[in-house]
C-alpha cells in the first residue's frame, strides 16, 4: 500500500495534492520544540524538500519538549540531528540540516530557496527578521511562539499582512522559555498545528490560513482566533541587522554592560546604559545602531530615541550576529 494511501483519500489531497507536497521547498527556522512536531509531520506527509536551520546543540534542558531528541543527542548539533531523523522516517524526502543561526544577511537568500517558511526559532529578533524578508519576497511565514501555558500560530505575509502589521510594536517582557518556562505538550500542539498550516498553504485549502492567527491555551484547553487579512503596515519600522553589516560610519551604541558583554558588539561601538539615553551624541549624519543581547532593549531604545532621530535607527540582537 502507498506511504501517503491515508491521505490521497482525502478530497482535499488526492494524487493533485500528494504531488504539490511532493514538489514543495520548506525552510524550517529553529530545531527546537516547536520543530518536533512540526518536522516528523512534514517529512511523514511527503515534502518534497525540507531545509532546516539552526545552529544550537542539543541540551538535556531540551528535552522535555524536544522530543525528536535523546539523551544520547546531547552535544550534538540540532539540525544535522534532526534532519538525519527526518531521513529515516521518509527516504523520499530531501531534508537539509544547516548547522548555523539565521541572520539578516543569510535570510534572503535561504528565504528565496523556499515556497514556504516555518519560523520555529525562539528569539523575535529571528521572527522579525523572517518576516521582512518573506514580506519583501512575497513568501508565505509560518510563525509561532509559545511561553508558558499558551502560545500562538499565524500565517503572515505570501500576500497577507506581515507579523509586523500585527505586532508593530516592542515585545511587553524579554521572557523565553529558558527563562520563563514552558510546558512540553503546549509546544507540542502549536508545533503540529504549524505543521497542518502549512500543509493548508501548500495544498491550497480554503480559507487561507494566511492572515489568521490561533491562540491557544493550555490551562483551560481552549483556543481562540482571528482574521487579520486588512491589517495596515507600520509605516516605520527599526531593522534587525547582523553585527558584520555594521559600518565604521555608524553610531554604534552598545547597550549591554561590560560585566553582560566584556567585549563590545564592534569596536567603534560606545556603551551607554538603557537607563542613560540622553548621553548618545546626536550626530544625525549618522545611521544609528542599537545594539543588545536579544534585540529587546534596542528596540525600546529605538522607540524613545526615534522622535529626536530623524535619520534610520537600526538594531543588532547579538543572539542573531
Amino acid at each position: 500500500m502507498s506511504r501517503y494511501a491515508r491521505q490521497t483519500l482525502l478530497p482535499e489531497v488526492g494524487a493533485q495534492g500528494q504531488a504539490r507536497l511532493s514538489e514543495a521547498r520548506v525552510l524550517v527556522v529553529g530545531a527546537g520544540g516547536l520543530a518536533a512536531p512540526a518536522l516528523p509531520l512534514l517529512a511523514g506527509a511527503g515534502v518534497g524538500q525540507i531545509t532546516i536551520l539552526d545552529g544550537d546543540t542539543v541540551d538535556l534542558s531540551n528535552l522535555h519538549r524536544q522530543t525528536f531528541f535523546s539523551e544520547a543527542d546531547c552535544g550534538q548539533p540540532k539540525a544535522e540531528t534532526v534532519a538525519a531523523r527526518c531521513r529515516a522516517l521518509n527516504g523520499e524526502a530531501d531534508v537539509i540540516g544547516l548547522n548555523q543561526p539565521l541572520t539578516s544577511e543569510n535570510a534572503p537568500g535561504s528565504v528565496s530557496q523556499a515556497d514556504i517558511i516555518l519560523d520555529c526559532a525562539d528569539s523575535y529578533a529571528a521572527s522579525y527578521i523572517l518576516s521582512d524578508t518573506c514580506l519583501a519576497q512575497g513568501k508565505p511565514l509560518i510563525s509561532a511562539s509559545v511561553l508558558g501555558l499558551s502560545g500562538y500560530v499565524g500565517g503572515f505575509c505570501g500576500g497577507g499582512p506581515s507579523l509586523r502589521a500585527v505586532f508593530p510594536d516592542a515585545p511587553d517582557s524579554g521572557a523565553s522559555c529558558a527563562t520563563a518556562g514552558v510546558l512540553g505538550p503546549v509546544v507540542g500542539v502549536i508545533g503540529a498545528m504549524q505543521a497542518q498550516v502549512a500543509l493548508n498553504v501548500i495544498l491550497g485549502l480554503d480559507p487561507s490560513p494566511l492572515g489568521q492567527l490561533v491562540q491557544y491555551d493550555a490551562r483551560t484547553l481552549r483556543s481562540t482566533g482571528f482574521r487579520f487579512d486588512d491589517a495596515p503596515e507600520p509605516g516605520n519600522c527599526f531593522r534587525f541587522l547582523s553585527a558584520s553589516q555594521l559600518k565604521d560610519t555608524d553610531q554604534i551604541i552598545e547597550l549591554r554592560s561590560s560585566q553582560e558583554a566584556p567585549v563590545p558588539i564592534h569596536s567603534n561601538a560606545t556603551r551607554v546604559s538603557p537607563d542613560n539615553l540622553h548621553e548618545i551624541d546626536p550626530n544625525k549624519g549618522k545611521r544609528l545602531a542599537l545594539c543588545c543581547a536579544t534585540g529587546l532593549r534596542a528596540w525600546r531604545a529605538a522607540e524613545q530615541i526615534q522622535p529626536d532621530w530623524p535619520g534610520e535607527i537600526v538594531l543588532v540582537a547579538a543572539s542573531t550576529s
